[in-house]
């Protein structure tokens, strides 16, 4: 399924209000707008347009609450991710609705780091540039790389203390960093098979 139909899945019926945490070129928000809604979508920086706002979520102030929230691949970056949580929990009063695409980089384990390293070869050794020369420097700069952002169980203790939980799936990931070396529909076989894990998740959820 794609991104923009679970989330239309999850809103309730327009012309609800949403909002967009993290629009980026604004491809869902248009999307979203398109089905009816009464659409804010914010970014740092947005796209020009009437629904985009070049504002932080912490700087948002918005009138009234909103129906639902949506973001995808934004909240594992925040400083305070409680306090943003926080937030669109006020945002959105109870029963509001919460949708994440979001990124669970803690979930790389070694097998999934292998066949990450050997999509890497095959991505170099098409561009003729040199790939990372072994497994653990792989490993060692995933974790440079994602050091200081939130993580699976971090994200999911705090969603849980203020949101019940409606829908979840995990998806794949990694073909979006390998541009497209492993095409998404490999990553979600070797996933349901047990031989890599998925760093990637959906969710859906109510305000408590």
């Amino acid at each position: 399924m794609e991104l923009a139909d679970f989330v239309l899945a999850h809103l309730p019926n327009p012309p609800a209000r949403i909002l967009e945490i993290g629009c980026g070129r604004g491809e869902l928000a248009r999307r979203i707008a398109a089905a009816g809604y009464d659409m804010l979508a914010i970014d740092p920086e947005a796209p020009e347009g009437s629904i985009f706002r070049s504002v932080t979520l912490e700087e948002l102030d918005e009138p009234g609450l909103l129906d639902a929230v949506v973001a995808s691949r934004s909240l594992h970056h925040v400083v305070d991710l409680a306090a943003a949580l926080d937030k669109i929990a006020g945002l959105l009063g109870p029963g509001g609705v919460l949708v994440l695409d979001e990124f669970a980089h803690d979930r790389l384990d070694d097998a999934t780091a292998d066949w990450y390293w050997g999509q890497l070869r095959a991505l170099a050794a098409a561009r003729g540039t040199t790939a990372p020369p072994s497994l653990d420097q792989v490993i060692s700069e995933w974790a440079t790389d994602h050091e200081g952002l939130h993580g699976y169980g971090t994200m999911r203790g705090e969603l849980d203390a203020r949101f019940q939980q409606v829908d979840f799936s995990w998806e794949p990931y990694l073909y979006r960093e390998l541009d497209g070396v492993a095409a998404e529909a490999l990553e979600r076989m070797l996933i349901e098979t047990g031989a890599i894990q998925a760093t990637g998740y959906r969710y859906a959820a109510e305000n408590r």
